[in-house]
């Protein structure tokens, strides 16, 4: 009688994809939907009749959740979407200042699948604090951070030596291959975070590979432009389609240097000329948003607002970073709501202040504060400020 039992030659691709769960479970606490990664977005979506837009997270995941569950895109306990078929964009800088990193981006990672799934879509936008940590730029990393990519490291070699016992899987590749062991001028306690970091995050790395190669650079969803700095008339010209492409190709490692159009002070990922203070050259604005076909305003991170998401410009500059995370500000939670296909805007913030009571006393100077934004206050804590475009 022939035997039935199989073998792991047998079945390879299942026992590869049972020790990526086994690894996934063990690093995060989470299963996916399914063994799936989504592909990389389209760079420019169409209008939808409700678009979220989420500032720097800045690897703090309860500010996350907050923020998440206030846009009602998430249960704060499950951790599930909830969002329906609504957009969301997240505008960059997952990582850096906090402890939570890895198992944000598996949080996001998981959101994304369940978006998709329910009809709608969850972007995160490439930001400098990600560019950084590709090119090898860990200035910003906490102990705490290291200590979780150590924590990463131990289950991901776990999976390689259980992959490797299989004949009959492809030799797996070992990320710290070429990666030193000591790090002179870093404290010796910190050499083994370094040296996963480095390994998760390089180019072609597995962290950056799977959760950073796949993100664009800048998105257009209807009439908004979501990037993580701003954007330039060069920006523009040399094309978006391009521009995440280049990115991206770089994080996969299949180009050696970093692109130049996240490169420098006048960078989409690090340009402050339209988020940092009142102050802003409107007309350069509008002449780059004309170049942008339908583009009505452009959303972006990376400047601290501390008096909440605002805009200039008769609110063609739209800046959302409220320094959520508690190692870089620990802002109340905010998000940016568009709806009804790019008509309307409104901030949903966490700010107990912003109540009923509010509404009557001292509305004038809040206009003021927000540069022409006007109010609109609803029972339960939560601040609307809606725009009619």
């Amino acid at each position: 009688m022939e035997s039935s039992d199989r073998t792991c030659s047998d079945l390879p691709g299942f026992v590869s994809s049972f020790v990526d769960a086994f690894v996934d479970f063990s690093v995060s606490g989470l299963f996916f939907p399914r063994n799936l990664n989504p592909s990389p977005p389209p760079t420019r979506l169409p209008a939808t009749d409700r678009l979220v837009a989420i500032g720097d997270l800045h690897g703090d995941l309860p500010k996350a959740l907050s923020a998440l569950s206030l846009a009602g895109l998430v249960d704060p306990v499950s951790g599930r979407w909830t969002g329906g078929s609504a957009v969301a964009v997240q505008i960059g800088d997952i990582v850096d200042r906090g402890g939570d990193e890895i198992r944000l981006l598996y949080l996001l990672h998981r959101l994304k699948i369940e978006a998709s799934n329910a009809g709608g879509a969850l972007l995160t936008i490439v930001g400098n604090h990600e560019v950084m940590n590709v090119a090898g730029d860990f200035r910003y990393a906490t102990a705490a951070a290291l200590d979780e990519f150590k924590n990463w490291a131990r289950w991901y070699r776990a999976g390689i030596a259980m992959k490797r016992l299989c004949l009959g899987l492809e030799p797996p590749k070992d990320p710290f291959d070429g990666i030193p062991k000591s790090f002179p001028g870093a404290k010796v306690e910190s050499w083994e975070g370094i040296r996963a970091r480095i390994a998760a995050l390089r180019p072609s790395g597995p962290i950056s590979t799977r959760f950073i190669a796949p993100n664009p650079t800048i998105a257009v969803v209807g009439d908004s432009v979501f990037v993580h700095g701003g954007l330039l008339h060069q920006h523009v010209r040399h094309g978006f389609e391009e521009i995440n492409d280049e990115v991206r190709s770089w994080i996969l490692g299949s180009t050696p240097k970093t692109p130049e159009y996240v490169r420098g002070q006048e960078s989409v990922v690090w340009l402050r000329k339209f988020s940092d203070g009142p102050e802003c050259d409107c007309g350069k604005l509008a002449g780059v948003l004309e170049m942008i076909p339908g583009a009505r305003r452009m959303v972006m991170g990376h400047t601290i607002q501390t008096e909440g998401i605002n805009a200039v410009c008769e609110d063609r500059a739209v800046r959302i970073d409220v320094g959520l995370s508690k190692g870089c500000g620990d802002g109340i939670p905010e998000v940016l709501e568009i709806i009804g296909g790019g008509k309307e805007m409104r901030v949903l913030t966490a700010n107990p202040a912003f109540d009923v009571r509010n509404k009557e006393e001292g509305e004038g100077e809040r206009r003021k504060e927000k540069a022409g934004l006007g109010w609109l206050v609803r029972e339960g804590g939560t601040k609307q400020v809606e725009v009619k475009a």
